[in-house]
């Protein structure tokens, strides 16, 4: 076994990766239940404890029956439209009568979205039977020739990076899920990769800065009445998905498009702060949007900053990461210095201006809860504890995460919850960094929210059938409003792609994904990609080389930046207690208005 702590050295960073998912702190001989809280009484050590096998595998064949009553029925009801209609047991496509529906538009393309993104979820599961009938299906019938206009951040992520993670899978020497090579498979996933790939490049055309067009339509380019706005998010997000296809294929234009875009973003970051904006005009350089902060518009171009490390071993990327990350604990980090002792509030990120780092509001929006697990996979693990923690108890308050959450009035600012996966991702990751049964609660407590607040139990209609009322239940919805938990007819594909995934990895110590010889990360979407020698290797010359005058500023050798924790700062005795003293538990759960 390897201590995750002691692999965050510059060079070995790719071996922290925590989908090297038997890392753990522990020995393999521990016996967890005889040394944890031993005597001590207190309401939260009783609570969170221990984690019986038992109840471990009663979680994971929950998580299991979650993942395909989801499936089962898009592909019942839905298959070939994009989503699922949860209450009214339908399928959804684009809103063709209303192309500015952007919140339906942006992702649906007239794909068979939901199919395309579960793909090597199946797999994760082991159903290797499914997984080879739904990739026959997706070449049979899946075409990108089609009148849509798409978000690019969004085809990217949810489709590209699937096809691109699925062919991997099938293609894998190392046969980590078993053998799932699929017979007269001629590599058509990989091709239609590249054939949607061609189709978003129009994006990086015509754009004086070289940040992308939001939206593209498939099969006409960029529309004539595109705006020049993006997020920073959205246009510094292809770097993973565009970077693997293009040293799949031997082809550089794709990654040297998206990292152009990665650059050209880090060139416009404040000279005060280090800190970007979360809206830009791709013509003018200009911020239209100047609040930074960790959620919305703002999140993945961190994430994938490390990860595109991780990958591809450009140590250009690895500085823009270690930079970003000491902006963002010198500016956006706000409460006491330490997570775990000391006095004064706990440590909250907050939204700031980025040319002088003051707070402009004061909510938090859920897509945030990402960030522990980037900080996992830093190894800034205190942090991430801390940050966390905040996250759960604001589920455990409302049992799912508002859109916004206003931290000063200890209320949401906006109130559904589309059943995103952030929260169970970091959860998944904290778990395999620290195996402490407090994350396995955790999971279960969305598990069982998930299960009495989102599962449709009954649709908007019934039908009769000689006399007879069958009633329908097609799968799981979004919360209109956590607090009276009303519904809306909307199932979105990262549901089945991350939420189920992770939920159903957390309780699967034996996954393939889990054993010491497997190096896996997973991209924002949560599809599986190997870290693969062959992705760090190039079959082109760099066609520009690193402007290194644009990342001197703020440069250091050192890994963590300053001010952030060491990777052995978890002490030993605190490894068989709760992840957070109880004591600032509390005070988190008050901060929240759980009391």
């Amino acid at each position: 076994m390897q201590n995750i702590y002691l692999h965050c050295s510059f060079g070995a960073l790719v071996t922290l990766v925590v989908v090297q998912l038997s890392l753990s702190l522990f020995s393999p001989k521990r016996k967890t239940k005889k040394y944890l809280f031993d005597g001590n009484k207190d309401e939260y050590v009783r609570r969170y404890s221990s984690f019986p096998d038992a109840l471990k595998a009663k979680m994971k064949d929950m998580a299991r029956e979650m993942f395909y009553f989801g499936y089962d029925n898009y592909m019942k009801y839905a298959f070939p439209d994009d989503e699922l209609n949860p209450i009214d047991c339908e399928g959804r496509g684009p809103d063709i009568l209303n192309p500015s529906n952007i919140n339906i538009n942006d992702v649906l393309g007239n794909y068979s979205l939901t199919l395309i993104d579960t793909l090597d979820t199946l797999l994760v599961l082991g159903n290797v039977t499914e997984f080879h009938r739904a990739v026959r299906l997706v070449i049979d019938t899946v075409s990108f020739d089609k009148d849509s206009t798409v978000q690019v951040f969004e085809a990217n992520i949810r489709i590209l990076g699937s096809l691109i993670s699925a062919h991997i899978l099938l293609t894998d020497p190392k046969h980590p899920f078993g053998k799932v090579g699929l017979e007269g498979y001629d590599n058509e996933l990989l091709h239609l990769a590249h054939d949607l790939a061609v189709r978003l490049l129009p994006a990086f055309e015509n754009t004086s800065t070289g940040i992308p067009y939001p939206r593209v339509n498939l099969k006409t380019g960029v529309p004539p009445d595109s705006i020049n706005e993006t997020c920073t998010a959205g246009a510094g997000s292809l770097l993973v998905e565009f970077g693997i296809l293009s040293r799949l294929i031997g082809d550089s234009t794709f990654e040297w498009v998206a990292r152009r875009a990665v650059r050209a973003l880090w060139n416009l970051r404040s000279n005060e702060t280090g800190l970007l904006g979360n809206v830009v005009n791709i013509q003018t350089g200009q911020w239209v949007g100047k609040q930074s902060g960790l959620g919305a518009g703002m999140d993945s171009f961190y994430e994938y900053l490390l990860k595109s490390y991780i990958l591809f071993g450009e140590k250009e990327d690895f500085r823009m990461f270690q930079a970003a990350y000491e902006s963002i604990q010198n500016h956006l980090r706000r409460g006491r210095e330490s997570c775990n002792e000391g006095e004064g509030d706990p440590p909250l990120y907050v939204n700031v201006n980025m040319f002088n780092g003051q707070i402009m509001n004061t909510w938090i929006d859920s897509l945030q809860a990402f960030f522990p697990g980037l900080q996992v996979l830093s190894g800034d693990v205190e942090n991430a504890i801390c940050l966390h923690a905040f996250y759960y108890a604001i589920w455990r308050r409302f049992g799912a995460l508002p859109e916004r959450f206003n931290w000063q009035l200890q209320a949401p600012d906006v109130l559904f919850y589309p059943l995103r996966p952030e929260l169970v991702e970091s959860t998944y990751l904290l778990y395999q960094a620290t195996k402490n049964p407090f994350y396995l609660h955790v999971g279960m407590d969305i598990l069982q929210s998930l299960e009495k607040n989102a599962k449709v139990r009954y649709a908007s209609h019934t039908y009769y059938l000689e006399l007879s009322c069958v009633i329908c239940r097609c799968g799981y919805a979004t919360l209109h409003h956590v607090v009276d938990k009303s519904k809306e007819d909307r199932m979105e594909s990262f549901f089945l792609s991350e939420t189920c995934k992770y939920l159903y990895l957390l309780f699967d110590e034996d996954n393939p994904l889990h054993k010491s010889e497997n190096k896996y990360i997973f991209t924002t979407e949560g599809h599986v990609v190997p870290i693969d020698r062959r992705f760090r290797e190039k079959q082109w010359n760099d066609m520009f080389p690193c402007e290194e005058g644009a990342l001197a500023e703020k440069q250091t050798n050192k890994w963590p930046p300053s001010n952030t924790s060491n990777c052995d700062r978890i002490p030993v005795e605190r490894r068989y207690a709760l992840p957070l003293k109880s004591v600032y538990m509390r005070q988190i759960d008050h901060m929240v208005g759980l009391f």
